[in-house]
């Protein structure tokens, strides 16, 4: 009489990864193993190291495997891979994706996405010349659209990297806030600085002092041809319908654009903010143009972020239905 076979149960069923370099075990595990902590807290799993090898038990092991494997191929490839990077490999194995590859920006430094939105965004931008990028903040709309920018300047693809947003009002009246112009404009204009400094570091100062890159007020656009160039509009939802016409026929020969903005958060009153709602309704199905829609799951600041953004949307739709 045969033996019966026995099953290990789902739940107990373990798989061995071998991770060949010692060295980055120890980032590979986190801090007091808090990366470890948060694998098994999102997969209800259990990991184990010894030595060069982690087991992972439980149902959900191959999932956590794999987001595991992809953290770990960010670390052989030198990158800086914290929590916020093990979260983004955890998002992709959860949405059933593929870990998307990295950019190039100065100084070697890469960048790459962190949902299946933002891989969708940056194909957009490569394929298309004309690229709208729509959400919540947080999503990293200016972030990549600079870092894009920035890779397309080092490998010689643009001349030039255009970044503008509109100053205050529709009309930007500068003129009762003190000091000069520059002085005036750049506290508006600080978030794209903060994004181009963030991907190319010390490098953006330079270009920036060379002209290569320019960080301008939208009304600045006004006749300007802008060929040979990466051009962003952020911050799309405060122009009026007049003002994003005016940015969008600025696109030249051998130039691409993307447009950022967030169509719940306009400073304006009235209608005079509609300008990028009308361009969405009106260029969605132009032959060029690309619209990538971001979603509170695609906030990649800090996760409460995350749960603020879902809890204006919940008030939002709450309002709206009390108005039907």
């Amino acid at each position: 009489m045969s033996k019966p076979v026995i099953k290990a149960k789902p739940e107990t069923a373990k798989l061995t990864l071998e991770f060949p370099d010692n060295r980055l075990l120890t980032a590979l595990a986190g801090p007091h193993q808090k990366h470890f902590a948060r694998l098994e807290q999102k997969f209800a799993v259990r990991l184990a190291m010894r030595g060069n090898l982690v087991a992972v038990t439980g149902a959900s092991r191959e999932r956590a495997a794999k987001a595991l494997r992809n953290f770990y191929a960010r670390l052989e490839a030198g990158e800086s891979a914290g929590s916020a990077e093990l979260d983004a490999d955890i998002r992709f194995v959860e949405e059933g994706e593929v870990a998307p590859g990295a950019i190039k920006c100065a100084g070697g430094k890469l960048v790459r996405p962190r949902s299946a939105a933002q891989s969708a965004y940056l194909e957009a931008m490569a394929k298309r010349p004309l690229t709208f990028g729509i959400g919540p903040a947080g999503t990293g709309k200016t972030f990549l659209a600079a870092a894009y920018g920035a890779s397309l300047l080092m490998r010689h693809e643009v001349e030039r990297l255009i970044l503008t947003r509109p100053a205050l009002e529709a009309g930007e009246r500068l003129g009762f806030l003190p000091g000069d112009l520059k002085e005036k404009i750049d506290p508006y204009l600080r978030p794209l600085t903060d994004a181009l400094f963030a991907t190319m570091g010390e490098a953006a100062t330079r270009l920036m002092e060379q002209g290569t890159i320019e960080v301008a007020p939208l009304a600045f656009m006004r006749g300007r041809t802008l060929s040979r160039a990466f051009v962003i509009l952020d911050e799309a939802q405060n122009c009026t319908p007049m003002q994003m016409k005016m940015f969008l026929t600025r696109l030249g020969e051998d130039s691409r654009m993307c447009v950022t903005g967030d169509p719940t958060q306009s400073d304006l009153p009235g209608n005079l903010g509609e300008g990028l709602a009308e361009a969405l309704k009106l260029l969605e199905d132009v032959e060029g143009v690309a619209i990538v829609r971001f979603g509170e799951a695609d906030v990649v600041r800090h996760a409460l972020v995350t749960r603020i953004v879902a809890a204006y949307n919940r008030a939002a739709e709450k309002h709206a239905k009390k108005k039907a």
